[in-house]
């Protein structure tokens, strides 16, 4: 299948990928139930009538607007959310439980492993995510823990003087010197430090050091926390998707 858009659908955010010339071109981050910034995107992009997209994503009532929205276009839109249907070997029992954004990683990562080494995705978004893959390149699970937001927003809701704030570039200093500095640090240094204390366990397995790979909302935050080389892949769903996608019959 030769997609003209494919798109990530997450828990606060659609990101669209344009598919032009056997590649992914630009992209685009719109919101929820945003038809207007639906319909100026696509005259932007200057959409081609009848287009093919697919979607994929761990929103589902979200996903069903937006595939409602497309057809009324007229196009055609396929949703890509089986991992059978993935050029991925998954070493799960359930394959179909794991969220189709970790498994599309797993896809766009085994495009740039280097072959024979093994490989660790960090997904730092609402939630954070650490998966591995094998020296093979099968996808063999990880772990999952909140991400920055959800701790900040768990401790304005179950505190009663914790405010709600932002942790922003630069790295959180120590010791943070006011109640607002010394969240931010935490959180930070939390979600960094059990980022690595995961890639530590992973690197034990076995074989050459891990290829540590960072997309997400927050990777570009958090990757001067981390320890040892890291490469940031912003895009890196959405290409997982394209590679993906260009597999279907």
């Amino acid at each position: 299948m030769k997609p003209d858009i494919v798109v990530d659908i997450g828990n606060s955010r659609i990101k669209w990928g344009c598919c032009t010339a056997g590649s992914l071109g630009d992209l685009a981050s719109l919101g929820h139930g945003d038809i207007a910034a639906w319909e100026e995107q696509v005259n932007r992009w200057q959409v081609r009538a009848q287009a093919v997209w697919v979607l994929s994503g761990v929103n589902p009532p979200a996903s069903e607007q937006l595939k409602d929205w497309i057809l009324r276009r007229g196009d055609t839109v396929r949703v890509l959310n089986e991992a059978r249907l993935l050029p991925l070997v998954v070493r799960l029992e359930e394959p179909d439980k794991t969220g189709i954004d970790r498994l599309l990683n797993a896809v766009a990562a085994n495009a740039r492993r280097t072959p024979g080494v093994p490989a660790a995705i960090v997904d730092a978004g609402s939630a954070v995510t650490v998966d591995y893959l094998d020296k093979d390149g099968a996808y063999c699970g990880g772990a999952i823990f909140p991400g920055v937001r959800l701790m900040m927003h768990a401790l304005n809701d179950y505190t009663a003087l914790l405010p709600l704030v932002d942790v922003k570039p630069p790295i959180p200093p120590l010791p943070g010197n006011t109640t607002i500095a010394a969240m931010q640090a935490g959180v930070y240094w939390a979600v960094t430090g059990g980022i690595q204390a995961i890639l530590h366990h992973l690197g034990k397995i076995g074989g050459p050091p891990l290829q540590v790979i960072l997309t997400g909302g927050d990777a570009t935050l958090l990757a001067p926390g981390l320890e040892g080389p890291a490469t940031v892949w912003p895009e890196m769903t959405l290409e997982g998707l394209w590679l993906a996608a260009e597999t279907l019959p």
